[in-house]
């Protein structure tokens, strides 16, 4: 049943959209939660702190979530090295860099870079499958996307680039972000998405923690009821969104699902103009015509969708 819905044309446009849109959610309840815990740019430690708080909870949602329907809890023996390695790469790495990369560059330059992933996640496809080869349609719909994402940067400032520290921290974590979500859909073949999700999340977000803890200790915030809701929110998106991606990566191309990635600044631009008042220029608007023209393009020739562990495998990256 499961595997019907995420393999459905309407069904792969619901999950992956709407996982982007949890995601871009995310833009204007961070800033808010900042604003409240008095976290500035340069607070670097408290954000990853709070990062990490975010996802430890969101995986004890899933967790919980696991308890309520039935499934197994528990620690299966054998699955440390392959959650880990996800953690690693899809919560650690990528949201750390990104920590401090987003506090370290301009609006512009972070939509831009943020708008990588999707061109890493097709690349490393390229070569871990051999049915999800780049081709010149799936190039000309990145092209496309693309261009989306550098208008919504532009709408938030004047288009001057500088590439330093701040903005290859960002990159990094964007390939990691990456990595992890290609990697998630190879081990999703042996293990259950609820379980691989949450555990992932756990051992990614208590590490994350552990560094925000180091530089602003444990419990530096004062929270009011504001900003705890705001932060289960964080959470339960978080959760529902790696959930709902991640299922849908397990049973579709990473090439034709990596393109919905270009929609997440575009809901956080939306999202943060009806939430902060913030302006929405008409570039905004052209951009989600780019991003979604990109997203037909890629997909529009789409044949039946290759049910789980169809895809052969190509050349593998050594993990």
């Amino acid at each position: 049943m499961t595997e019907k819905i995420f393999t459905h044309p309407l069904g792969i446009i619901a999950a992956a959209a709407g996982a982007t849109f949890l995601w871009g959610s995310a833009f204007p309840f961070v800033k808010l939660s900042y604003a409240e815990l008095n976290i500035g740019k340069e607070d670097v430690f408290e954000q990853i702190l709070f990062a990490g708080y975010r996802f430890v909870l969101a995986s004890i949602l899933i967790l919980v979530l696991m308890k309520l329907i039935g499934k197994k809890v528990a620690y299966q023996r054998g699955t440390l090295l392959k959650v880990g390695r996800i953690g690693l790469f899809q919560t650690l790495l990528q949201y750390v860099l990104f920590s401090y990369g987003i506090s370290s560059t301009t609006g512009v330059q972070g939509s831009i870079i943020a708008g990588t992933t999707s061109f890493f996640q097709i690349i490393l496809a390229h070569y871990m499958y051999a049915s999800d080869k780049i081709s010149l349609r799936k190039m000309i719909g990145l092209v496309v996307g693309f261009a989306g994402v550098i208008l919504v940067g532009i709408s938030k400032g004047s288009l001057t680039l500088h590439f330093g520290l701040a903005e290859i921290c960002l990159l990094l974590a964007m390939f990691f972000g990456a990595l992890g979500n290609v990697m998630s859909k190879k081990e999703s073949e042996h293990l259950e998405v609820l379980y691989m999700t949450s555990y992932q999340m756990l051992l990614g977000g208590l590490a994350i923690m552990a560094i925000g803890a180091s530089g602003a200790g444990l419990l530096p915030f004062e929270m009011t009821w504001s900003t705890t809701w705001m932060l289960l929110y964080l959470a339960c998106i978080s959760a529902l969104g790696f959930v709902v991606w991640n299922t849908v990566m397990k049973y579709n191309k990473v090439g034709s699902i990596s393109m919905y990635l270009f929609l997440i600044p575009v809901f956080g631009v939306f999202l943060s103009g009806a939430m902060l008042g913030e302006e929405l220029h008409m570039f905004v608007w052209a951009a989600l015509v780019l991003v979604v023209s990109g997203i037909v393009i890629v997909n529009g020739k789409r044949t039946k969708a290759p049910t789980a562990g169809s895809e052969t495998p190509g050349q593998e990256l050594t993990q």
